[in-house]
């Protein structure tokens, strides 16, 4: 019997895959038809809107707090590690009339402290000269509470004789202290002043000395406060003084 031939038939044509419908195409073949285009749900609703506008609110504030909290701390940190310099400190020299003179004559009253020499041609002058400035609008504002301090670095020529005299053109409540070599050498250490007249200078010579140029403010209780430059105007030196003074008295020190 001849083979009998197996005929195949097709049940359903397969159809190729569709690519997704492209929602721009989509949307424009509705336009045409005249039907509403789908539209996409938004992400951004008022109340998410809401949501993140307090969200972004809350982290500013956190990180500007945290910012301050972080520049305060850090201010209280170096202020309880440095503090004030340590100026001044125990020391003996004599005064114009040619009596005692201590670190314990400084308790009681804002003083102010400058190193120089009777000699100086200019810079000691006129540094004087502010200090009187200085002291005489300061004792109108608030009475003799104020002594200047005149501290001679130039032990070989400076006598309580010569400061008395050099005092005299200045104001009437200055105190010149002078001190020997040693003595002279370590008050300037105390208060951290340089000097350049050698141990063994002669009083006859003539020469100049170079010395730090400071005005060095200092409360009744004998502490440093600041030191005044040679720029410092006395303008300048009254208004901080009026700051330190009134800082001082809100601690009850006053």
């Amino acid at each position: 019997m001849p083979a009998l031939t197996r005929r195949c038939y097709a049940t359903e044509q397969q159809k190729p895959e569709q690519p997704a419908p492209n929602p721009d195409e989509v949307a424009k073949k509705s336009t045409l038809l005249g039907q509403a285009p789908t539209r996409r749900p938004s992400v951004f609703t008022p109340t998410s809107a809401a949501v993140f506008i307090l969200t972004l609110g809350g982290l500013v504030w956190y990180f500007r707090s945290e910012k301050e909290r972080h520049v305060e701390m850090r201010k209280q940190q170096d202020k309880a590690t440095y503090g004030r310099p340590k100026i001044g400190g125990p020391f003996s020299l004599l005064n114009q009339d040619n009596q005692p003179f201590t670190e314990k004559d400084l308790v009681g009253k804002w003083s102010f402290v400058y190193f120089g020499f009777t000699n100086c041609p200019d810079i000691c002058p006129a540094e004087l000269d502010k200090m009187t400035d200085v002291m005489n609008v300061a004792e109108k504002e608030n009475g003799e509470v104020f002594q200047p301090v005149f501290i001679s670095v130039d032990p070989a020529r400076d006598t309580t004789k010569q400061m008395k005299l050099y005092l005299q053109d200045f104001h009437k409540r200055f105190i010149g202290l002078v001190g020997s070599y040693d003595e002279t050498r370590a008050v300037c250490k105390k208060y951290r002043v340089y000097f350049s007249t050698p141990p063994n200078a002669d009083p006859k010579d003539d020469y100049l000395v170079d010395h730090s140029i400071f005005v060095y403010l200092m409360d009744p209780n004998g502490q440093f406060v600041e030191a005044f430059g040679q720029i410092s105007t006395a303008e300048e030196i009254i208004v901080k003084l009026r700051e330190y003074m009134a800082e001082f008295k809100e601690k009850g020190h006053l």
